[in-house]
């Protein structure tokens, strides 16, 4: 199996995370399998560089000096607002020339500010999509997943899911059981799939500032195949259900409806993910009474009816 060689860009104001998750990562893979990656870090000039949070990380070398890597991996932070021209320079000039381009985070404004990700489907952390969106018109910004895979470009919602990148990439590279060892010894899941949303559903919605719809919100997610009919929970927090809806809407952002979706849709992923359930099985205990009103939910959602998602996103038995 032939040596990859990974690269990772460092520069002033980088988060330190989206550069040792994944490189924890990789390098973990390096030990199960040694001969597998071979990691660098460059700076511009070779120079340490210091984190968004104060902590310095000293490079291998200057970037003009690399070879082209099989991986490039571009991590994001603070210094992406203002990035030295020198930077996007390199990587307009080198990028296209690298097997693999990998962002974290923000890395994506670097990627597309060099024009790597014109045509392209990405993302980037939730609060930066809108930015991405706004100054790079020539990509196809998808707000909701961890992280998207467009070809041989790959982007990541930042923080921790690029470790869900990077995990994803070792079992291409290698095998599932190396990406679970290396999970394993990280403590972490051995794979989010990348279609997951950024946001769980308690998450994307506001808590409730009222300690009645608060309960409300709690009470869906913990019975996702209860009574949740507007009439139900709006006598549950003891308000009429006009009251309700309204007060629900104005204190966490969405309506009891679109709330009550995303618990289902979210109880039904886990379900397929995690259990050996039967489709029929997890319609009921999800809230959908069918299989094929489950479908329909899905396929609505995400683009993929449920045996589909689960074929993609079950984990194999490890050996």
């Amino acid at each position: 199996m032939p040596q990859r060689t990974l690269l990772l860009v460092l520069f002033d104001g980088v988060q330190s995370l989206d550069v040792t998750g994944p490189l924890e990562v990789f390098a973990g893979a390096e030990r199960h399998t040694p001969g597998t990656y071979r990691i660098r870090t460059a700076s511009l000039d070779g120079g340490p560089v210091r984190a968004s949070s104060g902590l310095t990380l000293v490079p291998d070398g200057a970037l003009i000096e690399e070879p082209d890597p099989h991986t490039l991996l571009v991590p994001g932070g603070e210094g992406t607002r203002s990035p030295d021209p020198r930077l996007t320079d390199w990587l307009r000039a080198r990028g296209p020339r690298a097997r693999r381009l990998v962002s974290v985070c923000t890395g994506a404004v670097l990627l597309a500010a060099a024009g790597l990700l014109d045509g392209r489907r990405a993302t980037t952390h939730w609060a930066h999509c809108d930015r991405l969106a706004r100054d790079h018109p020539a990509v196809r910004v998808d707000p909701e997943p961890i992280y998207v895979r467009d070809g041989h470009v790959s982007t990541s919602a930042g923080v921790t899911s690029g470790i869900d990148l990077a995990l994803a990439l070792v079992e291409e590279d290698l095998d599932r059981d190396v990406a679970l060892a290396v999970a394993r010894h990280l403590v972490v899941f051995l794979r989010r799939p990348g279609n997951q949303a950024q946001f769980s559903a308690q998450l994307a919605a506001q808590t409730a500032q009222r300690a009645p719809l608060r309960e409300v919100q709690r009470w869906i997610t913990e019975h996702p195949a209860g009574d949740l009919t507007v009439d139900s929970l709006a006598a549950r927090a003891r308000l009429s259900p006009r009251h309700f809806a309204r007060a629900f809407r104005d204190e966490t952002g969405t309506t009891p409806g679109r709330y009550v979706d995303r618990v289902r849709l979210e109880h039904a992923r886990r379900l397929l993910e995690d259990s050996a359930d039967g489709i029929e099985e997890i319609s009921r205990a999800s809230g959908y009474g069918t299989a094929e009103a489950m479908r329909r939910a899905f396929v609505r959602a995400l683009g993929t009816p449920p045996a589909e998602y689960r074929r993609r996103f079950h984990p194999a038995p490890a050996h």
